[in-house]
């Protein structure tokens, strides 16, 4: 194989382009971060915070979407687990990897879907 042969090969989302600030739209069935706002000026944790929070709701409402309000109403077809029962293994399974794998860019997701396991468990409660 030469060097040739390694490049990576990268890819972004249908319209979307490298190198171009983006600015999160909540219409969008997913969210972006766009890292260049601010020109470099340091984001305020207000804001910074509702980007977060923003993100995780987006993710849970798509989630909630796909596969209908089964994490707080569960379908029970193998598992009879009620709600706040099968969050509470979700949570454990998420904390098991983040235990394992630690917390870096390949766990990032686990973090997100911690902390929509959270809120989930506490509307379950």
């Amino acid at each position: 194989m030469t060097k040739k042969d390694k490049k990576v090969k990268m890819s972004v989302p249908e319209g979307i382009e490298f190198g171009k600030p983006y600015a999160m739209d909540t219409t969008r069935s997913s969210y972006y971060y766009d890292f260049n706002r601010n020109k470099g000026n340091a984001t305020s944790f207000s804001e910074k915070l509702d980007i977060e929070v923003l993100a995780i709701t987006s993710l849970l409402k798509q989630k909630n979407k796909a596969y209908g309000n089964t994490a707080l109403n569960p379908t029970n077809v193998f598992s009879k687990l009620n709600s706040t029962e099968a969050i509470c293994a979700r949570i454990d399974d998420k904390l098991a990897r983040i235990k394992n794998k630690g917390i870096n860019d390949l766990t990032e997701d686990t973090v997100d879907d911690l902390i929509g396991y959270l809120l989930l468990l506490k509307m379950s409660m």
